[in-house]
């Protein structure tokens, strides 16, 4: 199996690292396209790949086409492949809010793959969620799960629909949690931690926390409760963050992150 990403940014890194790493695929089989020549530069250097600035070239022999680049380009870029891509070969996208009908227009192409996933990818603890058309071969979808996989972990879903709802936990969900850890530390630094000593205990608490839910079979409100003493500290903590508006707030960034994906798809 051969794969060709069109665009080496951010993502892309990350699922070539994981591929190479977990020896989903070798060096060999994969070829990178962008316009940037120092990109490409560091990409062959630090992974051993193929690459080039000439998208039609880079498809050329490959099973799965990677499409990597930023959705507002989709259109221009699509058009330029449309004359190249097989019909055995299927494409691959990462586009936020880019949906499946949308690629078949662009692309002039039926076996289309949608997956979202996210940063954390890039050590091989990310999440992603995909979906595919009904001419996507068997082996292209085994392979993507195996790709997927080495990334961390993959859900596949039946309804392309649940691919926006899932881009907004998961996909923009990172950010979340970077900004919650960030006030966090900043809250133990006002209160007089010293902010290296503040950044590791925030840290170091919300993984471990994640590790005891992940590995145990209790509801998240029981585990919160065992936290939590009659009239003690994190009770106290506890009222003000839902005094705060915590909860709905969480749920209003959720429904606002999905509503922008859904805009996305429509102006694609």
């Amino acid at each position: 199996m051969k794969v060709a990403f069109i665009g080496g940014g951010m993502m892309a890194e990350a699922m070539l690292s994981a591929i190479i790493t977990k020896g989903a695929l070798s060096p060999e089989a994969i070829t990178v396209s962008d316009i940037d020549q120092n990109r490409l530069k560091l990409l062959r250097e630090r992974y051993g790949i193929q690459c080039t600035s000439d998208n039609c070239r880079a498809i050329q022999g490959k099973d799965i086409i990677i499409l990597a680049i930023k959705p507002q380009i989709v259109c221009e870029v699509a058009t330029a492949l449309r004359l190249e891509l097989r019909p055995d070969q299927s494409v691959l996208s990462v586009l936020a809010g880019v949906g499946i009908a949308a690629l078949k227009q662009y692309l002039g192409h039926d076996a289309i793959i949608r997956v979202m996933p996210n940063t954390p990818s890039q050590i091989g603890e990310g999440m992603s969620v995909w979906t595919a058309t009904e001419r996507v071969p068997s082996d292209h979808k085994r392979m993507v799960s195996t790709i997927l996989a080495a990334m961390g972990k993959e859900i596949y879903f039946d309804a392309e629909k649940y691919i926006d709802m899932a881009t907004a936990i998961s996909g923009s969900g990172p950010a979340y949690v970077f900004l919650i850890t960030e006030a966090l530390t900043d809250a133990a630094v006002h209160i007089g931690l010293p902010r290296k000593i503040a950044s590791e205990l925030v840290l170091q608490t919300f993984l471990g926390s994640v590790r005891l839910a992940q590995a145990s079979d209790k509801h998240l409100a029981e585990l919160r409760n065992m936290v939590t003493s009659p009239g003690g500290t994190t009770a106290a903590g506890l009222l003000r963050l839902e005094g705060g508006g915590l909860r709905a707030t969480l749920t209003q960034t959720v429904i606002a992150a999905y509503q922008k994906a859904q805009e996305l798809g429509k102006s694609s």
